[in-house]
């Protein structure tokens, strides 16, 4: 079977590369892919939100199944739109998409749900919004309703602050269509978990727990960013917590869907606060995590390809349990200096070739390829995930890595998985 990767990142590049393990995949296409994900599948010069041009390559190519990495063209309808020429695509429709488009959106459908979550206002003026902020208890987070790249989540400590980033959002437009409405919520304490799971609308298969590195420095400090690195599983999420996840979460989120009409199929991700009372939504998205996927990924035994199929034929309940390894994964992100803000690209890299390191895997963000030439190409450069018999050894094998890989103005964290042995209410 052929199969199509729409998305040019290092969450795209590690699905490429799991799918591409499959006995049941013969080729493996990326749109538009990366320098990296060129050398497991052809790239094919067509954008993730060119949904005309995916579905004719995908008609002319007889491709047997598309999966859809980032969560753009999940919100403009691309699944519908595959559907209506029966081509099989893994992800959520446009509809079900809402619970990662829209924040709005979401936070309503936990309240008529019971989703625990934080308490929350949303608001479409700027002056709402500030007049709003001068009466509650800070810290409070303030967040912008459309999509931002997984940038649009700010804490702020004081009304000052506070209307700075509203007048940001709202006037200044940060964040363009996507600050037409904000939400304004409780700041949550505790261990920050993500949990991703596959359904097909009737039953939901979770993944092993993971944590995510969003700020841009060393103790989650600076500006937020798509993420900067991620471990998994965690040591915070035992049994007993992820059957609540499930039970007071996933499966109420899915049942809500269907109890709005909306058949929810692919990956429901997410993002948790486990805090003194439980845990708690943050937010949830559409589609696989960003660097989550390549922690997670790497420790499934279970054929990838056959989930999703079974996802696409409403089938999963059937598929058997998920098999993992019993390991530890970690990832660090290498990013270009001045990452999430402005940030050069072009610089040549070196010692990708010069690692001979079992158990590790580089995945590759914002490279291009040419001739023998490696160079940056984006913001997120370079994912290196290394796997060992628990934490401290995963670590230790991904920052040797790290360390032997350069390029100019090259940044990472060093303190990936500094929170995995602090206690659920420190945050």
């Amino acid at each position: 079977m052929k199969v199509l990767v729409v998305g040019s990142g290092g969450r795209e590049h590690t699905l490429v590369w799991k799918l591409k393990k499959s006995k049941k995949v013969s080729q493996v296409f990326c749109a538009p892919g990366n320098g990296g994900i060129s050398q497991y599948a052809r790239c094919v010069n067509i954008k993730a939100d060119n949904i005309k041009g995916l579905i004719d390559f995908a008609s002319k190519n007889k491709i047997g199944l598309t999966v859809i990495g980032p969560e753009a063209p999940l919100a403009m309808g691309i699944v519908d739109e595959f559907q209506k020429r029966k081509l099989k695509i893994f992800g959520p429709n446009k509809k079900a998409a809402q619970i990662e488009s829209s924040k709005v959106f979401a936070k309503e459908f936990m309240r008529k749900y019971h989703i625990p979550t934080a308490a929350f206002k949303a608001f479409s003026t700027p002056a709402e919004a500030i007049g709003f902020c001068k009466s509650v208890e800070f810290p409070v987070v303030i967040k912008a309703d459309g999509l931002a790249a997984g940038k649009g989540v700010l804490v702020v400590r004081n009304t000052k602050e506070a209307t700075r980033v509203i007048e940001n959002i709202m006037v200044k437009r940060s964040f363009g269509k996507a600050g037409d409405r904000i939400i304004v919520e409780s700041f949550l304490t505790g261990q920050e978990v993500s949990v991703m799971a596959i359904t097909d609308g009737k039953t939901i298969r979770p993944f092993l727990s993971s944590q995510d590195h969003k700020q841009a420095y060393e103790g989650d400090r600076g500006p937020n960013t798509g993420g900067m690195g991620a471990y998994c599983p965690t040591g915070f999420t035992p049994r007993d917590v992820m059957a609540e996840i499930v039970e007071q979460i996933l499966n109420p989120a899915v049942n809500g869907m269907r109890k709005e009409g909306i058949k929810y199929k692919g990956v429901l991700y997410a993002g948790l606060m486990l805090t003194e009372t439980g845990p708690k939504v943050l937010e949830f998205n559409c589609r696989f995590g960003d660097p989550e996927t390549q922690v997670v990924l790497p420790l499934l035994r279970s054929d990838l390809c056959d989930l999703m199929m079974a996802v696409v034929s409403g089938k999963l309940g059937s598929a058997g349990k998920l098999q993992w390894r019993q390991e530890t994964a970690a990832c660090v992100v290498m990013a270009s200096r001045g990452y999430p803000d402005k940030y050069q690209t072009g610089a040549r890299i070196s010692g990708l070739k010069d690692y001979a390191e079992n158990g590790c895997q580089i995945f590759h963000a914002g490279t291009s390829l040419k001739g023998n030439q490696w160079t940056t190409a984006g913001g997120r450069v370079l994912g290196v995930t290394g796997m060992d018999k628990n934490l401290k050894a995963a670590l230790s094998r991904t920052y040797r890595v790290v360390k032997k890989i350069r390029f100019e103005g090259a940044m990472y964290r060093r303190d990936i998985g500094f929170r995995a042995g602090k206690p659920v209410t420190d945050k």
